[in-house]
């Protein structure tokens, strides 16, 4: 009797890629690219539309107030992706959960560009967390479904969607920006007989365009991810998936312990991180020179820098890592080191806090080495917990626990939002250094943690 050939996964032979990845990752990576583009587009925006006199075509609401409605669409944004990621499990499926976001973030974008009344602004933000919630965390499922469970590919993929990520984040807030704020385009649109104060609109409107444009390009190439994200959670039955209702066995219950634990220390890293749109992006529009070799620019612009140090660093650190071979830091011990380079960008800022005044407003190159030192946390943290949700969580919820990845994001950013609406009310550098001080504390703590949570992993790093 001849020996039984063992199954080989089909996904190890998808690799006419870049790079020798599955076809289906460059399309994610556009998809992602444009929703990037609309969310970091508009958020460049947001705090300064939301306190802006009405004079300028803002709402004109106090700052305290703005960065709490600020925080809570942040917020809102992440905490979507959990019931975004149930409903794709249950029901839709990633696929149709991705094109049903993109519709909905588009959607929302144009009625915030057509809005007249404040009501209805409000109502083009619920229409964009509602969109954010389903492509989110089915977009980043899908990534992990390309790959089979021991592919060594996995890792690398999510750097190179995470460069999608940010190469949108880094276009969007010089082109909305641009159309929202630049002097020269508010007065052609006065010389055109439109109102030099609907660059705000321009800009909302620039973002939903790249997200129809996001939506196009991924409708257009579904035969590039095979049967992946076709069905629910609770019908994949290929490849070894489980029913949704199968009960989570000792090894699964000690890996989703692992996803609580980090859960609570991305929540720190990302209320210091995400104050990127809020207390950094007022520094920056009232204490920063926005002004090179004598060339101005747009104070929205300074939203961009982040995504540039990202596109030059995360080349290097990928290389570091399969440089490093066997001697990679493990999934918890990156995290630690990202908590602690962002809190060392916070801690830059401190001195520059202390000698900025509206009328002797400091160097843009402050704010610049901030945004380095918050990228290379972030290279450390956030593809990692993408990638490591994906490899500790169970196939039938993958989707869930991608939610719950991007729950940590909301509640951070939720508190970035409290944080910020102390910019008016305490000294700066007593904020900043504050924050550094809870994420070395908190670094501190999870490399002590790191040799359990290890043990925890089962293996999987």
């Amino acid at each position: 009797m001849s020996e039984a050939i063992p199954h080989q996964d089909p996904r190890l032979l998808d690799n006419r890629g870049i790079a020798g990845h599955p076809r289906g990752l460059m399309v994610l990576f556009f998809t992602e690219m444009w929703e990037r583009f609309s969310y970091y587009g508009m958020r460049a925006l947001l705090i300064l539309f939301l306190v802006a006199p009405a004079a300028q075509g803002g709402m004109g609401i106090p700052l305290a107030k703005a960065a709490g409605i600020y925080g809570t669409y942040e917020m809102s944004v992440y905490l979507a992706s959990l019931p975004g990621g149930w409903v794709a499990d249950r029901w839709l499926g990633q696929r149709k959960a991705v094109a049903l976001g993109a519709a909905l973030i588009a959607l929302g974008e144009f009625i915030l560009a057509a809005s007249p009344t404040i009501h209805v602004f409000f109502a083009g933000l619920a229409v964009i967390v509602a969109g954010t919630g389903l492509l989110k965390p089915n977009a980043a499922t899908l990534v992990g479904a390309l790959y089979a469970d021991n592919d060594a590919r996995r890792d690398p993929g999510f750097t190179i969607y995470y460069m999608g990520v940010n190469l949108g984040a880094l276009i969007a807030p010089l082109i909305c920006g641009f159309l929202a704020q630049d002097p020269v385009f508010l007065n052609f649109l006065t010389r055109m007989g439109l109102a030099s104060t609907s660059g705000w609109r321009w800009g909302f409107g620039a973002a939903g365009a790249a997200m129809v444009l996001g939506l196009i390009q991924f409708g257009l190439q579904q035969a590039k991810f095979g049967s992946a994200g076709l069905k629910p959670g609770s019908q994949q039955v290929e490849h070894g998936h489980a029913s949704t209702r199968e009960p989570l066995t000792p090894e699964e219950r000690k890996r989703l312990w692992v996803v609580a634990i980090l859960f609570v220390f991305s929540v720190i890293f990302w209320m210091t991180y995400q104050q990127a749109g809020s207390s950094l992006n007022l520094f920056a529009d009232r204490l920063t020179r926005s002004q090179v070799l004598g060339w101005s620019f747009p104070s929205t612009w300074f939203q961009s820098v982040n995504s540039a140090w990202l596109l030059l660093l995360a080349p290097i650190l990928s290389w570091l890592w399969v440089r490093m071979g066997h001697r990679d830091p493990s999934s918890p011990a990156k995290f630690a080191l990202g908590l602690l380079f962002v809190g060392l960008g916070m801690l830059l800022l401190v001195p520059a806090a202390r000698m900025a005044t509206p009328l002797t407003r400091v160097a843009p190159w402050w704010l610049v080495g901030t945004y380095g030192l918050h990228t290379i946390g972030e290279l450390l943290l956030s593809p990692v917990g993408l990638s490591t949700t994906t490899k500790l969580a169970p196939a039938r919820y993958q989707g869930l626990m991608m939610g719950v990845w991007y729950v940590s994001l909301g509640l951070g950013s939720k508190l970035a939002g409290k944080v910020a609406g102390l910019f008016e009310t305490l000294p700066l550098p007593t904020i900043f250094g504050s924050l550094f001080v809870m994420t070395a504390v908190a670094a501190l703590v999870l490399a002590l943690l790191t040799p359990r949570i290890k043990r925890l992993m089962g293996g999987v790093r």
